[in-house]
């Protein structure tokens, strides 16, 4: 076989294990935190889209200089169809963290609809203090055809500001997968854990 083909063939099967799924856009935000490595990304299986999710998050743990706080460590999608019952629901997270809980699912207001764009919220560099970096993420749903009133879903964190919203999944699409940039646990230094996360929107299978 030609090299070039070959290597064309081992980039595709690359791709398509990484994406088992046809990617329309990525969305992503401008704040995330400097630390960390991407993780695998992780999707909702065929048909499905995220409908709700649930962070994982270290409770706060004081303001002596010795009490390491990360806040954010992880987020899992709630996937579903337009027709999924309660039964029928899937999970999905990228890397996440070792500390805090699993924290309760929030989910669309309707039936119907997705997650279709998300908002970081992020504490800047701390210098010689306690760096979080990531604290919250929230979202807007809306129905999959864009049509009816959308509604943001979600708090905040303690630490940080939300930046500017990510853009939308186009019209005939809703997220559908995810990849955190996660920072490994660092001994005796200062943790972060979760700091920057992508959200993949996904058509009709």
């Amino acid at each position: 076989m030609d090299r070039g083909l070959l290597l064309f063939s081992l980039l595709v099967c690359a791709c398509y294990a990484t994406f088992p799924r046809s990617v329309i856009r990525t969305l992503s935000v401008s704040n995330g935190g400097r630390w960390g490595e991407w993780q695998e990304p992780s999707f909702c299986p065929a048909g499905q889209f995220a409908s709700g999710y649930r962070l994982k998050i270290e409770p706060r743990k004081g303001s002596y200089f010795w009490q390491d706080d990360s806040s954010l460590n992880g987020i899992e999608l709630l996937c579903s169809t337009r027709y999924t019952t309660s039964d029928d629901r899937f999970t999905v997270s990228s890397g996440y963290g070792p500390w805090g809980d699993w924290k309760g699912w929030i989910t669309c207001n309707r039936k119907g609809q997705f997650l279709t764009t998300f908002d970081l919220q992020v504490e800047d560099y701390q210098g010689n203090g306690d760096d979080t970096a990531a604290n919250y993420v929230r979202f807007i749903c809306q129905e999959f055809d864009l049509s009816g009133r959308s509604s943001v879903i979600g708090t905040s964190g303690f630490w940080g500001n939300f930046g500017a919203w990510s853009q939308y999944c186009q019209e005939g699409s809703a997220i559908c997968g995810l990849s955190t940039k996660l920072e490994s646990p660092q001994g005796n230094g200062d943790d972060t854990a979760l700091n920057d996360v992508e959200f993949y929107c996904c058509g009709s299978d």
